[in-house]
């Protein structure tokens, strides 16, 4: 798994991919907060990230699917998964590496908008007053949505070998976990089912989150569709065997 997690990393990197994917995330969210009215920090007048934290994760959905369109499906068009394949690794080792090596990126975006913390905590009066507990439960739930997307994100690679329909795919399953399920359960047509359909969303496990507040249910929620898609990736990936 090692192996191919840091195969996977230098081919990010020796790529324009990697950098594409950071330098336009911290571009948009640094418009939302400095730049747009309306949403910037210093209209909103509140020492805090909410601008960052409520865009990040519809960013994700684009630049995560950009990230994962290439795992199983440029290895297809390239005919390179058969060399993959009859390497001394298990199937589930190579989609661990690559799994691993996407949240990594996911990691790499995140770590330079700490520049962004430090900017409202010094611009707060007086300076470092900041739910810095809120802030950093914010970041936690942002990386395991960002994860739980790059585990969608393989999943649309391995069903096909065109990397523009596993974008597409990809920016649909993630844009259906992340909200869907939260705009079905605000229509309030179900009585009592409504929570339960809003639960099934990423929506509102992060959000959760964002308060500050680890609950185990939470973080069992994210890990569960993690290894739901890794499960569903390894059965398509280990059909070839068929």
């Amino acid at each position: 798994m090692f192996v191919i997690y840091i195969k996977e990393i230098r081919s990010f990197l020796s790529s324009l991919i990697a950098y594409i994917v950071i330098i336009t995330f911290l571009l948009a969210i640094g418009l939302f907060m400095w730049i747009f009215p309306d949403t910037n920090v210093l209209d909103l007048g509140y020492s805090n990230l909410d601008p960052l934290f409520f865009i990040a994760p519809w960013v994700f959905i684009f630049l995560v699917s950009a990230i994962t369109m290439r795992s199983f499906a440029d290895e297809k068009r390239a005919g390179t998964i058969e060399t993959l394949t009859t390497s001394p690794v298990s199937d589930l080792n190579i989609i661990l590496g690559k799994f691993f090596a996407g949240v990594t990126l996911v990691l790499f975006s995140l770590i330079p908008t700490i520049v962004y913390y430090l900017s409202v905590r010094y611009l707060a009066y007086p300076v470092g007053n900041i739910d810095s507990g809120a802030i950093l439960g914010s970041y936690i739930g942002l990386l395991m949505v960002g994860s739980t997307f790059v585990a969608i994100g393989m999943f649309a690679s391995s069903i096909t070998d065109n990397q523009i329909s596993a974008f597409i795919i990809s920016t649909f399953l993630c844009f259906f976990f992340f909200s869907a399920f939260h705009y079905l359960g605000e229509l309030k047509m179900l009585g009592d089912l409504d929570y339960v359909i809003s639960w099934l969303g990423m929506f509102a496990h992060y959000e959760s989150i964002s308060r500050g507040v680890l609950d185990t249910r939470d973080a069992f929620y994210f890990l569960s569709v993690i290894v739901f898609f890794i499960l569903l990736t390894k059965t398509v990936f280990g059909s070839r065997k068929w």
